[in-house]
């Protein structure tokens, strides 16, 4: 594209060929990793994501998508030492497939404070507990930007500290995620400069919702985080 994008995230298995025809690719996919709400924490889930993964992850294989995405799910009164034994179960559980085709999954981090309430997965501690013990260079944290600065902040420090364990970035205004601008309480091209220090090579996404011309907002997110 002009603008310098080189992917589009978060598209569905019958969209995974159309980035291609303009020269992108699908930096992350949906494969079937359950819902913000319902996923890996609880164990009846797992039959019905890895039935998802085992269909969708050789799609996106095929189709040159590197990331599929997956979630915890909700607390709903589960504490968050028994979640993290299940989501580790459950990301070990669907590893190989993820290893076998080359694709990896991300467990997403999500704020519990504003957007997603009692969403288990909500602090960067936690996910790095959980990717460690599944121990697969396939099975990774995609970490939001956005949401980590609601709910920790310390952005650089945490990225840098665990980028062994992060496979892929969102962008995101705070607060609202609206334009990465001046009304924005993160210093953008600061973090894009922490990533960049790191061995990451993978993809920063941009994901919010504009309230201005949604071309221009795009374009000046993007020459700010080009460092």
């Amino acid at each position: 594209m002009q603008i310098g994008l080189k992917g589009i995230d978060l598209l569905n298995p019958d969209e995974f060929d159309v980035p291609p025809r303009y020269g992108l690719v699908c930096s992350m996919g949906y494969a079937g990793g359950g819902e913000i709400g319902s996923a890996m924490n609880r164990v009846e889930n797992h039959a019905r994501i890895e039935e998802g993964f085992r269909k969708n992850i050789p799609l996106a294989a095929k189709a040159g998508v590197p990331n599929v995405i997956t979630f915890s799910g909700n607390r709903g009164g589960m504490s968050d030492e028994e979640g993290a034994k299940n989501t580790i179960l459950g990301l070990n559980r669907v590893k190989k497939i993820a290893e076998d085709h080359g694709v990896t999954i991300c467990i997403e981090l999500l704020n519990s404070k504003v957007d997603h309430h009692d969403y288990m997965c909500d602090h960067s501690a936690w996910g790095v507990q959980v990717v460690q013990a599944v121990n697969s260079p396939r099975v990774k944290l995609l970490y939001d930007i956005y949401h980590m600065q609601i709910m920790e902040g310390d952005l650089v420090r945490t990225i840098q500290k665990n980028i062994d364990w992060i496979a892929h970035f969102h962008t995101g205004g705070v607060p609202g995620r609206h334009e990465l601008d001046g009304t924005q309480e993160v210093q953008w091209d600061g973090v894009m400069l922490g990533i960049a220090a790191t061995n990451f090579r993978g993809y920063v996404a941009h994901e919010f919702v504009p309230v201005h011309d949604p071309l221009t907002s795009l374009l000046r997110a993007v020459d700010l985080c080009d460092v």
